[in-house]
């Protein structure tokens, strides 16, 4: 069980006044008066009130400063009181300013030099020495312990404001996976949606079609959705790991689906294929998710071809359409997160992306994704 930091501070008063009274007992093998009863008093004053020292640093030191002062002045052996006043200019040295910490070690100072003018027989050069070194030892560990707690203190914000930051960019990542997740399923559903209810009545063929494609598209987005909870949710759980985020290997199937859904996708694919790194797939794939759900809900007429490159170090993937016209919710790169989230991928993994629309219409979103660690500083397949 921790303790309180003003029972620790009592339990060290406590222990300073018994070392301090047993200290007492021994003045008269030192030459010294025997302690009466107001001198036993005047030790408990110089100690005791350590208890309260972090409420109250300044105003302890000054008060146990004054008793020693007066406990001298009555003519009583000065080691016994030194305690005291010297935990207190400690604690004034760790916790408050330059200033008042030296303040406070000089008036410990001028105390030891009057005990030694008061005193007779006493050896002034020995006591000058000792009243400027242990006051400026005791204030220099104060320091010290000030400026580690500083740094600790500075520490734990540093590292708060580090934590936000990455609960906002946790929040982020989130967000957008579930936008890749849910805005091109609904999107395919939509466009089935309305395809079967326009042809309801008149082709229940092309109406099955429509409500097969809607079923497996709602599973499918269902899949993505418990499996990226899953992960989330992964550190909570034992339960064993389910599928990984899909990658290239399933451009086919969404490719599939967006021509389910009435647009014309080709999907070509050049270069030794080979597996890559599990983020850089998930990166391309999200990106050829984006694209093609953005070519669903602008230019569904359109004709549209994603190309992927396997490239030495790189991979490269674009998405083009012919659509005609440029509709403004397809080049506003500032809103939303379907083309926030594909520069932030793309950046994520080291890669390029140019977003925007074609000199001889239509759209194209280009991505170059690096495969190597090499390939990072490199830039000889970028443009090949």
């Amino acid at each position: 069980m921790r303790m309180r930091p003003l029972a620790v501070d009592a339990l060290i008063a406590v222990a300073m006044t018994s070392v301090a009274v047993l200290l007492g007992q021994e003045a008269p093998s030192q030459g010294w008066p025997r302690l009466d009863a107001a001198a036993y008093v005047l030790v408990g004053l110089a100690n005791l009130p350590l208890a309260l020292r972090s409420k109250a640093p300044v105003a302890i030191c000054l008060f146990v400063h004054l008793v020693t002062i007066g406990y001298i002045s009555a003519g009583h052996w000065p080691v016994v009181t030194t305690f005291g006043p010297m935990v207190a200019v400690y604690t004034v040295a760790s916790v408050r300013s330059l200033r008042i910490s030296l303040a406070c070690a000089t008036l410990m100072a001028a105390v030891w030099i009057y005990a030694g003018l008061v005193t007779e027989r006493s050896n002034m050069p020995s006591v000058v020495g000792q009243a400027l070194l242990f006051p400026a030892v005791l204030w220099r560990f104060g320091l010290i312990a000030r400026r580690s707690s500083e740094l600790a203190r500075q520490l734990r914000t540093e590292q708060a404001e580090r934590a936000k930051r990455e609960v906002a960019q946790e929040r982020g990542r989130i967000a957008r996976e579930l936008h890749d997740v849910v805005a091109h399923h609904m999107s395919v559903i939509s466009v089935q949606a309305g395809l079967a209810r326009f042809v309801f009545d008149s082709d229940p063929g092309t109406t099955r079609s429509a409500l097969s494609t809607i079923a497996d598209t709602s599973q499918e987005g269902l899949e993505e959705l418990r499996r990226m909870l899953h992960l989330l949710r992964a550190e909570e759980t034992d339960s064993a790991p389910v599928a990984p985020m899909p990658g290239l290997a399933r451009l086919g199937e969404l490719v599939e689906r967006v021509r389910a859904g009435g647009v014309a996708v080709q999907l070509r694919t050049e270069g030794m294929e080979r597996p890559l790194a599990p983020g850089v797939e998930l990166c391309a794939y999200r990106v050829v998710q984006e694209a093609l759900t953005n070519v669903l809900k602008h230019a569904p007429h359109a004709s549209t071809t994603v190309e992927l490159h396997y490239l030495q170090h790189h991979v490269r993937i674009s998405v083009t359409d012919d659509g005609e016209g440029v509709i403004p919710d397809r080049v506003r790169t500032g809103a939303g997160h379907g083309l926030i989230g594909m520069r932030e991928r793309a950046k994520l993994y080291g890669g390029t992306i140019s977003i925007g629309p074609r000199s001889d219409g239509g759209f194209s979103v280009q991505l170059t994704l690096p495969t190597s660690a090499q390939a990072l500083g490199q830039g000889d397949d970028a443009g090949g």
